[in-house]
């Protein structure tokens, strides 16, 4: 049976997150509920990473197999047809080896988050950014933001619910960008690492945020990690400002 990857992107707001679920909208759903419009039967995909409710994908990679071959293009569209007119789309499709995984052959993962700073409510951008009414301190955010980086326990920065086997992780990357608009401003976090903690994204832009609005010192995210005690963290962040931006690879699965 030939292996698919696709690389997908979807707006995660009428979804009760990635993973199917019985009599609940997911992602995973409505990809393979698309497949079984092309082959009979049912079709169980696997991803490089399970988002929560709310939560978008800029570039969610998963992979299927196929009782037939198919010229990848021609599966996209296909996919695509059957896929409308939920807010979810295959933007790419390769066929890989068959001991290729979404999962376990992942070499990395890489989120983005949206914060923005404004009074007004937002239009355009609802649903797709935490809005926050006031001014966040760009400089003092990125201090603390340097505690984070490196192999720590992230036990504090972990919910509670959270299936890892260690809370042990490595950061690799968060960086923090700040864009002008003419009624308000942006926050861009851009965070990188082999895998992550359930809620770790969403806590550590939460505890930030406390940072950037004067309520919490820089060194207190150090505090807060060294104390490996979920109750030491800030305000966990809403869902849907967070995007899976991409999946890193050893091949370039899809070109490029």
């Amino acid at each position: 049976m030939p292996r698919y990857a696709f690389q997908i992107e979807y707006n995660g707001a009428p979804f009760k997150g990635w993973q199917r679920q019985t009599a609940l909208p997911s992602v995973q759903g409505a990809v393979e509920d698309a497949l079984a419009r092309l082959e009979p039967g049912p079709h169980t995909i696997a991803a490089a990473g399970r988002t929560d409710t709310g939560v978008h994908g800029l570039g969610q990679v998963a992979h299927a197999d196929l009782a037939k071959p198919w010229e990848p293009f021609r599966l996209q569209e296909a996919l695509n047809h059957h896929l409308k007119p939920l807010p979810v789309a295959v933007v790419a499709c390769a066929q890989v080896a068959d001991d290729w995984h979404a999962r376990f052959s992942a070499r990395a993962r890489h989120y983005l988050f949206r914060l923005v700073t404004r009074r007004p409510p937002l239009t355009h951008d609802a649903g797709l950014a935490w809005q926050v009414p006031g001014p966040l301190a760009l400089a003092a955010m990125q201090q603390a933001a340097q505690h984070l980086l490196g192999q720590h326990d992230f036990t504090t920065f972990r919910a509670s619910e959270c299936q890892a086997k260690s809370p042990v992780k490595t950061l690799d990357r968060l960086d923090i960008a700040e864009i002008a608009y003419p009624q308000g401003r942006e926050f861009r976090f851009s965070l990188s690492a082999r895998s992550f903690l359930h809620n770790q994204v969403r806590s550590f832009v939460g505890t930030l945020e406390r940072v950037g609005a004067g309520a919490w010192a820089p060194d207190d995210v150090l505090t807060a990690l060294q104390a490996c005690d979920r109750a030491q963290c800030g305000p966990v962040c809403p869902p849907h400002g967070l995007y899976l931006r991409s999946v890193d690879y050893d091949e370039h699965v899809f070109g490029g």
